[in-house]
């Protein structure tokens, strides 16, 4: 990293250490940029003729950034010019060298989708909370959430993105798609990512988002089916699948399940964590991009840093 001059830290006497600049300083020291880099670099542009290349750390610090303050490539080259810190992060220092500009950001991201790079940034960061016993392999959680898309047809098509669909909740309807996430039910972090279309069932995709090493399962209402509810009293059939008891219509359901849904719903409150982390703490609450790939593939990345926040405590404890 290059040290700033004057211009681009300002002279204060006493600087505030402002909200932004803590959480930069945390995810500076959890994020293992040297692995995460290597994953990178054999798809990485190498300097030779034309333009060198920025740095592939730089660039990867500033996709980030993109993801925790929900900036476009547009935005992000602004905030690059208009905010120290931000470039400081980035190890840019605007007196001697050019900033990235949107073209340049845009080409870096697609260049993660074109390898498929979030998912394996997911997988590596999962690896190092592994190696920290932050992620254990004995259960698995499954939950969706909506992720709204616009409805507009003010666009070069003259209509809505056609991956997406539209679904009911209760008695709302929603245009979208869905984020589909397999949790370890031990610390609550994100395994596995799916994205689909806003109509597809949850049920549909229980498999899917399950790491094959399970020994017991849980979900909600939406993920029972009659094989997994005999399956469930069944051990040698594979792992223990734990769903909630569902009312019959017209009777209530006895004090000692409503209990055990009660024990059940508390354990699976853990799987809500990441969500509240990409939609409050990052600010992601509609798609940026039309397509599923490119959406799926922004939501992994978002879900790879989630689990990074959500252990930093423990990382940064481990870290000394």
């Amino acid at each position: 990293m290059k040290q700033l001059g004057l211009s681009d830290s300002g002279f204060v006497k006493h600087p505030k250490k402002t909200r932004k600049a803590e959480f930069l300083a945390e995810m500076n020291q959890v994020v293992p940029w040297s692995r995460l880099e290597a994953l990178i670099e054999p798809y990485y542009p190498k300097p030779g003729n034309g333009r060198r290349p920025f740095g592939l750390e730089t660039m990867l610090r500033i996709h980030f950034m993109q993801q925790w303050f929900a900036y476009s490539d547009p935005a992000v080259e602004e905030a690059l010019h208009d905010i120290p810190l931000l470039r400081e992060f980035a190890g840019l220092d605007a007196t001697v060298e050019a900033i990235p500009d949107e073209t340049t950001i845009c080409k870096f991201r697609h260049l993660l989708e074109r390898h498929g790079l979030a998912g394996a940034l997911l997988e590596e960061i999962n690896g190092l909370l592994g190696e920290r016993g932050l992620i254990l392999r004995k259960g698995t959680m499954v939950d969706a959430t909506l992720i709204a898309a616009p409805t507009s047809t003010k666009n070069a098509d003259g209509k809505r993105d056609p991956e997406m669909s539209s679904t009911k909740k209760g008695n709302q309807w929603y245009f979208g798609m869905k984020a589909h996430v397999g949790v370890d039910t031990a610390h609550g972090l994100v395994h596995t990512v799916v994205g689909t279309a806003a109509k597809v069932p949850d049920v549909k995709l229980t498999d899917t988002l399950l790491h094959g090493d399970e020994q017991e399962v849980h979900g909600d209402k939406g993920y029972t089916t009659r094989e997994r509810n005999l399956a469930a009293s069944d051990p040698a059939s594979g792992p223990l699948w734990c769903f909630p008891f569902k009312r019959v219509r017209g009777r209530e359901l006895p004090e000692w399940k409503r209990e055990i849904n009660h024990r059940m719903s508390q354990l699976r409150a853990r799987v809500e964590h990441p969500f509240r982390v990409i939609k409050r703490q990052f600010g992601y609450t509609k798609v940026r991009y039309r397509g599923l790939a490119k959406n799926t593939a922004q939501l992994t990345t978002l879900f790879a840093l989630s689990n990074l926040y959500l252990a930093r405590r423990q990382l940064l404890r481990m870290a000394g």
